[in-house]
């Protein structure tokens, strides 16, 4: 799989100093660098070409929004997936003591309904395969 991205890469950073080059030749064109500049265009024209044959390769590869967002924003795009992972563990702490929190309850609830109603917590419990009551 890296490779395909390091082939991107690699025709990307071409593509990138082609550009750059043209613009050189662009800004302080003279007639005689008229076969530079066709040379320059062409090269553009090839590299696009590879960029697309590129892209069959990665036809299943999703980027979400967010990253592009990040990017405009002049942000890290690492720091998407940083910030989902927190996200996610901070997530995760919530539910684990809703969790916690919901085993309490059913502890407490099973010991207070075994006071007021013993013998059917008692059939309770038989279908349920525990022996013994709670503490």
């Amino acid at each position: 799989m890296a490779e395909k991205f390091d082939h991107l890469e690699e025709h990307l950073e071409k593509f990138v100093e082609n550009i750059r080059q043209l613009g050189i030749i662009v800004s302080d064109f003279q007639p005689s660098s008229q076969a530079g500049l066709h040379q320059k265009l062409n090269f553009i024209v090839t590299g696009l070409q590879d960029i697309d044959k590129c892209r069959q390769q990665l036809h299943d590869i999703t980027v979400p929004l967010e990253v592009f967002e990040y990017i405009d924003q002049g942000r890290n795009p690492q720091l998407y997936t940083k910030e989902c992972l927190e996200r996610a563990l901070a997530k995760n702490e919530q539910v684990k003591g809703k969790i916690d929190t919901m085993k309490k309850f059913k502890s407490l609830l099973i010991q207070e309904l075994s006071k007021v109603f013993p013998e059917d917590m008692a059939k309770y419990r038989s279908i349920r395969g525990e022996d013994h009551p709670p503490s």
